[in-house]
């Protein structure tokens, strides 16, 4: 085994981070705003982002273990508890002169780390709700964590509210602005969740597939095309799906889990971790004289050019340490260029 021991020492500033920053400041202007002025959008950033101060866990985590820390506990329904009581209590204590009464600032924080929570659910990564309770990771998976068609609107409303006056009118339109597209859109992603579902469970009949487990999450950047994989006896099989598809059937590739591989390493604690954060979804392989773990539930590279494309979550379990530096996003976008875009751009407008 290698000694996979990254520490990181600060938080990678992604997408998702400064979506929850853009929704969190819009929920501040629209509780707080008339009384904070400009101040609440920065209270409302800084509250929306509380759950991921669990970055810090990786100055004593490893890698494996750090996996498992990120929504874990300071994405549970205990610590946004805990945490809404002492953050209202200093918010309270250092701004009494604006005549805020403890109840609006739980509601204030309560609202925001409860919030994140929610948004963070609706992507594949799992988030503790239960910690330390329970080790359950709960997931919607209908939507990309980065997905631009969701952040555009907070983002928008954001931008106004930082250049608008505070008295100017225009500031109660931009955030009821913000709230509302980013729900239509949040609906819209678990209407496309439950057709694809549909879509997939009649596949599994109209193709005599035996489906114990599987699950469906959006593709990179988008909501329309859909990555699926179905576990069986000893393997998994992988296929994609656009909701403009017009064939019924999936097109499958079969993946062998390979777990005898693991036979010597199992009782390793850092394979005992990325075995739960995986949640079962996961094959071994050989690349040359190193194995390798791969986690299925964040998608392939680029596997709608082609199916049998490595797996964007790959965890070298016989390496040296380096090379699990920021495992979970280092193949997000390899292998993009010109060809594999219009390739998306076509798999998404669906086969007929």
């Amino acid at each position: 085994m290698g000694t996979n021991s990254i520490r990181f020492i600060t938080k990678p500033i992604t997408i998702d981070s400064l979506t929850h920053i853009a929704v969190g400041a819009c929920i501040g202007e629209a509780i707080a705003g008339k009384k904070l002025g400009k101040r609440a959008m920065f209270l409302g950033a800084l509250g929306q982002s509380i759950p991921d101060i669990d970055f810090l866990s990786a100055l004593w985590n490893d890698t494996a273990a750090n996996l498992l820390a990120h929504r874990g506990f300071t994405h549970s329904i205990l610590f946004a508890g805990i945490a809404t009581l002492f953050f209202a209590l200093l918010a309270e204590h250092f701004h009494r002169q604006h005549r805020i009464g403890y109840k609006k600032w739980l509601l204030f924080f309560g609202l925001q780390i409860c919030l994140h929570l929610f948004l963070d659910l609706f992507n594949t990564y799992g988030t503790g709700l239960l910690e330390p309770f329970s080790h359950k990771r709960f997931s919607f998976n209908a939507m990309f964590v980065a997905d631009p068609f969701f952040s555009i609107w907070p983002a928008m409303a954001f931008f106004a509210l930082l250049f608008l006056k505070r008295t100017n009118r225009k500031r109660r339109f931009w955030w009821k602005f913000a709230v509302f597209a980013s729900v239509i859109y949040l609906v819209y992603c678990s209407f496309n969740k439950w057709n694809i579902d549909r879509d997939i469970r009649y596949s599994f009949a109209h193709q005599n597939i035996n489906a114990g487990n599987y699950f469906t999450t959006p593709t990179p950047l988008n909501n329309w095309l859909w990555y699926v994989v179905v576990k069986e006896k000893a393997g998994f099989l992988i296929g994609y799906r656009s909701v403009f598809d017009k064939n019924k059937n999936v097109k499958y590739t079969y993946f062998p889990q390979n777990d005898h591989l693991l036979d010597t390493l199992k009782h390793h604690e850092e394979v005992q971790h990325l075995i739960r954060f995986s949640q079962g979804f996961y094959t071994l392989e050989n690349w040359g004289d190193t194995l390798v773990f791969n986690d299925l539930r964040f998608g392939q590279m680029v596997g709608w050019h082609d199916p049998k494309e490595q797996f964007v979550f790959h965890y070298f379990l016989q390496h040296a340490e380096d090379a699990n530096r920021l495992v979970v996003q280092r193949g997000r976008f390899a292998k993009w260029n010109a060809e594999t875009t219009r390739s998306l751009l076509n798999r998404i407008v669906g086969e007929r």
